[in-house]
C-alpha cells in the first residue's frame, strides 16, 4: 500500500487496547496485503479516489468544542454522545441512556464488556472483502459499544454526533459503531455527522456493525451532513436473526467525495430488512451508495427504496444488488432506485442487481432517470411560483414520501428546514448553469 494513512496507522497501533490487539492485527494484515482500488475495480468504475490525500493525521487527543451549533442543541429527544474529529466530548454529552440499553466507549469497557465487544466485532463486516473496512480495522483505537437488553423496549434515540471541526490540518477520523440487540429487544439507533467548516480537509472512515437477535426490532438513521472538501468513505453492515427487524434509513447531502457500503445479511428466517435513503449532490460533488443484500435463507423479505436529486455538474452512483442463495426459498425482495437531473450536466449511473438461485421467490427491480416535469414546472409557473421556488416543491414532492415517512418526529422536524435550504440553493447554481 502507498504512504496513504501511515502516520495514522502507527499511531493507532501505539494506543490500543491490550484486548483489542488481534483484531487490529487482523485488519492490519488485510490491508497491507490489498492495492487501492482504481476505475477497473469493477465496484469502484463510477468512482475514483483522487480526493485523498496522503497527510492525514490523527486529532490530538486533548481536541475540544467549547459549545455546539445552535442547530445541533436539541437533539432528537433521547441520549446523545459527542465527538469531534473522532475524539469524545463528555461535556456536550448526555448519557443518560434509557433502561435497557447500555453505551461505553471501547476505552471505558469493562471486562464483561470487552469480551462481549471482542466477541463480535467484525461478525457481520469482512475485512478482507472491503478494503476500508480493513483500514478501520487497522487505525482501531476506539469506538462504541450499544447493547440493548433481551427484551428492553426503548422509545428514545441514542444519538451519535460526529463532528469534523475544520482543523487546519488534514485530519483522519476513524469512526466504530458496534450495536448488539438482544432476542426481544425494540430500540432507535441516530448516526449523525457534521461538518461544522465548509473548507475542512477531512477524511472519515466510518464504519456501523448491527447485530440483531431472534426477534429484535431497530430503528436505524444515518445522516450526512459533511460538506466542502470532506471525504466519507464507510459503511453499514447488518445481520439479522431469526424474525429479526431493520428499519434503516440513509441521507446523504454531497461533498468532494462520498461513497458507502450498505450489507445485509439475513441469516435467520423470518427476519426483514426496509433499506430506504436520499442522497443529493450539487456543485461538482460524488456520492456513491454500494447495496449488497443476502439472502442465504427462507422466508425473508426486503425492502429497499432510494432516491436521488442530482444538481449542477454532481454524479452520483447507486449499485443495488440483492442475492438469492439457493436455499432461501420463499424470499421475497423489492428494490427500487429513482433519480432526478436538476441539470443538464448532472450524471447518475445506476445498478440494481438481481442474483437469484432459488425458483420459489418474489423479487422485483427497477431504476429511472428523469428530469423535473416541464408540465408540472409550467403549471406552477402559471400559478405566480417562480422557477426557484417551484424547483423547491417539486423536488420536496420526489423525496417527501420518504422523508414523512420516518418514524422518529424530532428527525422530520430537523431535516425539513436543512432540505429546504439545501434544494433552494441547489435552485440557484441550476439557473446559473444553464
Amino acid at each position: 500500500m502507498s504512504s496513504f494513512m501511515q502516520q495514522p496507522l502507527a499511531e493507532a497501533t501505539r494506543r490500543i487496547p491490550h484486548w483489542l490487539q488481534s483484531v487490529q492485527a487482523r485488519g492490519l494484515s488485510s490491508w497491507e496485503g490489498a492495492s487501492m482500488p482504481t476505475r477497473r475495480t469493477e465496484n469502484w468504475k463510477y468512482t475514483g479516489l483522487s480526493a485523498l490525500r496522503d497527510d492525514y493525521e490523527l486529532a490530538d487527543a486533548d481536541t475540544t468544542l467549547a459549545a455546539l451549533p445552535k442547530t445541533l442543541e436539541e437533539g432528537f429527544g433521547g441520549s446523545r454522545l459527542v465527538f469531534v474529529d473522532g475524539i469524545y466530548q463528555p461535556a456536550l454529552s448526555n448519557t443518560a441512556h434509557a433502561n435497557g440499553v447500555q453505551v461505553c466507549r471501547f476505552d471505558d469497557a469493562s471486562e464483561a464488556q470487552a469480551d462481549k465487544i471482542a466477541e463480535h466485532l467484525n461478525t457481520s463486516l469482512d475485512v478482507e472483502n472491503h478494503l476500508f473496512a480493513a483500514l478501520n480495522t487497522a487505525t482501531l483505537r476506539d469506538g462504541v459499544f450499544v447493547e440493548i437488553a433481551a427484551n428492553a423496549s426503548s422509545e428514545s434515540p441514542v444519538e451519535f454526533l460526529w463532528l469534523v471541526s475544520g482543523a487546519t490540518a488534514p485530519t483522519a477520523i476513524n469512526q466504530r459503531l458496534l450495536v448488539l440487540a438482544e432476542a426481544g429487544s425494540r430500540a432507535t439507533i441516530v448516526e449523525h455527522f457534521v461538518s461544522l467548516d465548509a473548507a475542512n480537509d477531512s477524511f472519515c472512515n466510518g464504519m456501523t456493525e448491527l447485530l440483531l437477535s431472534p426477534n429484535a426490532q431497530l430503528y436505524h438513521y444515518r445522516i450526512h451532513e459533511e460538506s466542502g472538501n470532506a471525504v466519507h468513505i464507510g459503511g453499514v453492515h447488518a445481520r439479522l436473526d431469526r424474525d429479526a427487524r431493520l428499519e434503516s434509513f440513509h441521507l446523504a447531502l454531497g461533498s468532494v467525495l462520498k461513497r458507502f457500503d450498505l450489507v445485509v445479511n439475513h441469516a435467520g428466517p423470518g427476519a426483514y430488512a426496509s433499506l430506504n435513503g436520499v442522497y443529493l449532490p450539487r456543485g461538482d460533488e460524488h456520492i456513491d451508495y454500494h447495496s449488497t443484500i443476502e439472502h442465504a435463507v427462507p422466508h425473508c423479505d426486503t425492502d429497499e427504496v432510494f432516491r436521488g436529486i442530482i444538481a449542477d455538474r454532481a454524479t452520483a452512483v447507486f449499485n443495488g444488488r440483492i442475492h438469492i442463495h439457493p436455499d432461501a426459498q420463499k424470499t421475497r425482495a423489492k428494490l427500487s432506485n429513482r433519480n432526478l437531473l436538476t441539470s443538464a450536466e448532472a450524471q447518475i449511473n445506476s445498478k440494481p442487481e438481481l442474483e437469484i438461485y432459488a425458483d420459489d421467490v418474489q423479487c422485483a427491480h427497477g431504476a429511472t432517470v428523469a428530469q423535473i416535469d416541464e408540465l408540472a414546472m409550467h403549471y406552477l409557473r402559471t400559478r405566480g411560483v417562480s422557477r426557484a421556488e417551484a424547483e423547491v416543491m417539486l423536488s420536496f414532492g420526489f423525496i417527501n414520501e420518504l422523508i414523512e415517512g420516518l418514524r422518529l418526529e424530532s428527525l422530520r422536524n430537523y431535516l425539513r428546514p436543512v432540505l429546504a435550504s439545501r434544494f433552494a440553493r441547489s435552485s440557484e447554481l441550476s439557473r446559473d448553469l444553464l
